[in-house]
């Protein structure tokens, strides 16, 4: 009988884009315009410059776009080392929600994406590549049970990297037995510490984990494309994926309704750029504050109740970094009192740079909620604001929507992109837009980005 690696080795080769429900796809290609914005918006910063020169120097030869202003072309691992680095550079990309440690857009997709470019494959082999990848990546994170990041692991730097092999092993027209062997290949290649979590410093190397994840799924596929080998048992097997990087995994989750049950379904959408644990209490913030009509310098104090993983792993209140300030809660909800969250450019300032909000996030209280979690343990929250005048407000939320606007998910993803593209001159921004959101008609994926 068939383990569960090989069963998902299956799938991946026996997909066909006619068997993907339409709702899927539509998805798959939301998360594809969004993680081309996130990246663009990410090449422009700091510390994505070191990984872009270090990728031209590594990988100067080849057909892979590198998502820069200039649109330049590398290698296949190095363009994904660069646009998944990009991709996770401001905390703006999408993954899994209830969370499962699965960072969709800044691994599978531009692993996908940069395979997709060098061997000409047409948008429909793209996109269903896409999905296969998608499916087998996210129920890798299920499986895990969140436990990874309990042991210091940054799971999205495991998960990631089976996602982009099986991706891009799709694309090389793999039959099952090579893409187990790219997914042996690639669990070799899982890497990401949150030693910086700890630290307070040397945030910016959480974001190098989603780049190194594209990087290493495309080269395992890469790999086993040429006759390397892995085991065939690396996700259940001893000493694998499951049996290292979590407690009490559960291997029957790994193929738990697939083909039946999409999981691409629940992919979500950041509209702040910080930690996906920070999101409800931040749009907690916003509505106290357009209920309640408050200034910053009208608040006393912040009382969060949340899960017990921001209490263990998100509870930095002297952030010394832009990195590690966006993975604080108290950071995240002191700056939402101040400025507003969904701009970007309201977090690029190191948070030594303004006292007032530092000064509050050492007045943000964490309490562990007591009330019932929402699946994922990341959604519920309850935010109180004490006044200085005596008054207290408090909401609580269960869910990711505050109610700011009726758009569509397509409209607020074409919103998000237009935000996050302006390097681009805005002709080029639209026809790339127009191309991606049609890209199922492409003939040839290279074409995407020849603007």
């Amino acid at each position: 009988m068939a383990g569960e690696t090989r069963a998902l080795a299956e799938f991946a080769a026996g997909l066909r884009y006619e068997d993907i429900p339409a709702p899927v796809i539509a998805m798959t290609k939301s998360c594809v315009i969004d993680a081309v914005a996130v990246a663009l918006f990410g090449s422009t910063l700091p510390w994505s410059k070191s990984v872009e020169t270090f990728a031209r120097h590594i990988g100067p030869q080849g057909a892979s776009t590198i998502l820069t202003a200039l649109l330049p072309r590398a290698s296949a691992p190095a363009a994904a080392l660069a646009n998944g680095t990009f991709a996770h550079a401001f905390e703006f990309d999408n993954l899994r929600q209830p969370s499962v440690g699965v960072h969709p857009g800044s691994t599978a997709t531009v692993g996908a994406l940069a395979v997709a470019e060098e061997y000409g494959a047409s948008g429909r082999d793209f996109l269903t590549a896409l999905v296969a990848g998608n499916e087998c990546m996210l129920r890798t994170g299920l499986a895990a049970k969140q436990t990874s990041e309990m042991m210091g692991f940054h799971a999205p730097g495991q998960t990631g990297v089976f996602g982009a092999a099986i991706a891009a092993s799709r694309i090389l027209k793999h039959d099952a037995q090579r893409t187990t062997m790219a997914i042996g290949i690639g669990g070799s290649l899982c890497s990401g510490l949150l030693a910086f979590a700890k630290a307070g410093n040397g945030g910016m190397v959480k974001r190098l984990h989603m780049g190194r994840a594209a990087e290493g799924g495309v080269t395992a596929a890469y790999l086993a494309d040429r006759g390397f080998e892995g085991p065939d048992v690396l996700l259940e097997g001893k000493f694998g994926y499951l049996d290292v990087y979590a407690r009490n995994g559960d291997a029957k989750l790994l193929t738990d309704g697939l083909g039946t049950r999409w999981e691409s379904l629940n992919i979500w959408f950041k509209m702040f750029p910080c930690h996906i644990t920070a999101q409800a209490p931040v749009r907690a913030i916003r509505q106290l504050q357009r209920g309640h009509g408050f200034a910053p310098r009208d608040v006393s104090k912040i009382v969060v109740e949340a899960s017990e993983k921001v209490l263990s792993h998100h509870a930095e209140r002297a952030p010394r970094d832009v990195g590690t300030a966006q993975y604080s809660v108290p950071f995240s909800v002191a700056l939402a009192v101040f400025r507003d969250p969904a701009d970007p450019r309201a977090f690029l300032d190191g948070p030594q740079q303004d006292p007032a909000i530092l000064d509050l996030c050492k007045r943000v209280e964490l309490r562990r909620h007591e009330g019932p979690l929402a699946v994922g343990h990341n959604a519920s929250c309850r935010v109180e604001v004490v006044l200085k005048d005596g008054r207290s407000v408090a909401v609580a939320k269960t869910d990711f929507d505050d109610g700011d606007g009726g758009e569509s998910l397509e409209q607020r993803i074409e919103q998000k992109f237009r935000n996050l593209s302006a390097s681009l001159p805005d002709d080029k921004r639209e026809a790339l837009l127009a191309r991606l959101k049609s890209v199922e008609r492409q003939d040839n994926v290279a074409r995407l980005f020849a603007l």
